[in-house]
């Protein structure tokens, strides 16, 4: 725990707004009690803040439970099958939460466990990749795609065949961009070193996509100097916003939303490093954290 009794770190954020309207008097199907539970997040380290806050945003009544697992990171250099097994230690440890729908915020996790999770957990499991492959889908006019992301998710191919699901015979080109994670953790928003890198990696994209799918979690921070670089004519998916009108289509189906009058409440956890995950969190964020709690996993 990084600051203060671990009694207080939920946070009354009750009065944040929606940007997609007001839900809050949507009514939850009656006798559900799970529409009260809170939902759980999952990321191999930070850059699923920017889910986070796209969920927090999209569906401000709602109580939310981050767990970054920072002591394994980064998950894209492991082999399939300890991803898994590192995923579904983290859905445990937010399953222990009582939440009542998981999300992956994580590009190879989303990849690579997503399907093993649903196997193995009872309550609802989304991936990142699958709602920004249907956005992008939506979003192509001419059918040529664009994808940046990590080596890793590059390599698996998993933006391009669940792109290809939906409709086959679109023209997509991936982009590996290792450097921008580090740069959005080092907070070079607008740097120059930053505008060289994306016109380095993205120039093979600028004059030939019309969608630009941002396949990394670190990479919306980053959004503002590759619109910059690729210009106003591509129509840029977000995979965090995308899952976050997924989930919350998701929750009103299901008679899941929360219609309650308590103040939403944020827990984060991590595994390792706190601190350093607190600067870079209050940087995703925009905002301060009240408390931060390190927890070993694997008994949960």
């Amino acid at each position: 725990m990084e600051s203060g009794d671990i009694g207080n770190r939920q946070s009354a954020i009750g009065n944040r707004k929606s940007e997609t309207g007001d839900i809050g008097n949507r009514q939850s199907r009656i006798g559900n009690p799970q529409s009260e539970a809170p939902i759980g997040i999952f990321d191999s380290g930070v850059g699923g803040l920017t889910v986070f806050r796209a969920i927090e945003r999209r569906l401000p009544n709602e109580s939310l439970i981050y767990l970054g697992d920072t002591a394994r990171i980064p998950y894209g250099v492991r082999s399939e099958s300890t991803v898994q097994r590192y995923a579904l230690e983290c859905a445990n440890f937010v399953r222990s939460k009582g939440v009542k729908a998981i999300v992956i915020a994580c590009n190879t996790a989303s990849a690579l466990a997503a399907d093993y999770l649903r196997s193995k957990l009872s309550l609802p499991v989304m991936g990142v990749i699958r709602a920004g492959a249907r956005r992008a889908v939506k979003a192509t006019k001419n059918g040529r795609i664009g994808v940046i992301a990590t080596e890793a998710t590059v390599l698996n191919g998993a933006y391009e065949r669940a792109i290809l699901e939906i409709r086959n015979g679109l023209e997509i080109t991936s982009r590996p961009c290792p450097l921008f994670v580090p740069l959005a953790e080092e907070g070079w928003l607008d740097h120059q070193v930053t505008r060289s890198v994306a016109e380095e990696y993205l120039a093979e994209l600028r004059s030939k996509v019309d969608t630009l799918v941002l396949g990394c979690t670190h990479y919306p921070i980053l959004r503002p100097v590759i619109e910059q670089v690729m210009g106003d004519n591509v129509t840029y998916i977000d995979s965090g916003e995308a899952v976050a009108d997924r989930l919350a289509a998701m929750l009103e189906s299901e008679g899941l939303v929360f219609a309650g009058e308590r103040p939403a409440t944020e827990e984060f956890y991590v595994t390792d490093s706190a601190s350093r995950f607190r600067r870079v969190a209050e940087l995703f964020l925009g905002r301060p954290l009240e408390a931060v709690e390190t927890v070993e996993l694997g008994s949960f």
